[in-house]
């Protein structure tokens, strides 16, 4: 049976990718973006192969279309199998000169969107239950760097907010994933190269170098569709492993900046969660008997 899927942030790079890697695997795919009018591209592809892909409008900062657009899918098809939460801003330059709006921005894009999607599917898959919600995260997620402040902040929110629920949805097979890449030839650096400028700003010669380095790099970004491929595969995943390098720099960053294995570490949250009863849909334990340990 044709899986159905949701996936924000198509209109270009990764996202349009994703919408094709897995239209082609046979699914039916709702590709959203901001501005459908940058669809074409996608829409082309989609209709010259005859996939099962429609571009749907969805502004990840608008969260109350989301009732709306996960009603009409379910609907239409009956169901929704996976999310994708990939769209995404990037913001480099010194934490001080980030501005007010630049900072809600940005969290509002890359955690309280993709935070209230997911709230707004989870009904859906816990009627059917089964699903997927994968998170497109960031190396900065894990370790932040200068420069990478306020969007570090956004990714590990996002990583803190996947860890934490996803033990509770594992109750009706829910599955979550956070992937993690290193960096890709897309168009959220783009808005680096149109940074404004401070002219009388003390980081002025550190923000020029963080912007060349993310320009120079990005033409020589890994090509987005060996990430789309990766996330139909983590889609048909059994769920056991939540972090997902993709590629070998993310690799290595994740084996230097976590001492634990990621199984390690997750038997570890739930041993401290004491929760097990609840993700293997058992009675609650009496008060006091040890299952709930304090970190």
């Amino acid at each position: 049976m044709a899986r159905v899927v949701l996936i924000t942030g198509c209109s270009s790079g990764i996202g349009m990718e994703t919408a094709l890697a897995f239209s082609r695997a046979g699914d039916i795919v709702y590709a959203s973006m901001r501005d459908t009018s940058k669809a074409a591209g996608l829409n082309a592809i989609a209709t010259k192969e005859k996939l099962p892909l429609t571009a749907v409008t969805l502004d990840v900062t608008q969260p109350e279309s989301f009732a709306g657009l996960v009603s009409d899918i379910v609907e239409k098809d009956g169901r929704l199998d996976v999310l994708v939460n990939n769209a995404g801003v990037l913001p480099i330059g010194a934490f001080e000169d980030t501005s007010e709006a630049q900072i809600r921005q940005t969290m509002e894009v890359n955690f309280i969107g993709p935070a209230l999607l997911s709230q707004a599917v989870l009904p859906v898959m816990r009627a059917q239950k089964s699903g997927y919600v994968i998170m497109i995260s960031s190396l900065s997620g894990m370790a932040s760097k200068s420069g990478d402040a306020v969007y570090a902040a956004s990714k590990f929110a996002l990583e803190g907010l996947t860890e934490g629920f996803r033990n509770e949805v594992a109750h009706w097979n829910i599955k979550t994933a956070l992937v993690e890449p290193g960096q890709y030839a897309t168009s959220i650096f783009q808005g680096v190269k149109q940074a404004e400028e401070t002219p009388d700003s003390a980081y002025g010669s550190l923000n020029k170098f963080l912007r060349d380095e993310v320009s120079s790099d990005t033409p020589q970004g890994l090509p987005p569709e060996r990430l789309a491929r990766l996330l139909v595969e983590i889609s048909h995943s059994d769920g056991s492993r939540l972090r997902w390098a993709a590629d070998e720099t993310a690799e290595r960053v994740m084996s230097a900046v976590f001492a634990q294995s990621d199984d390690e570490r997750g038997a570890f949250l739930r041993d401290v969660g004491g929760i097990d009863w609840w993700i293997e849909g058992k009675d609650a334990p009496e008060a006091g008997d040890g299952q709930g340990k304090e970190g």
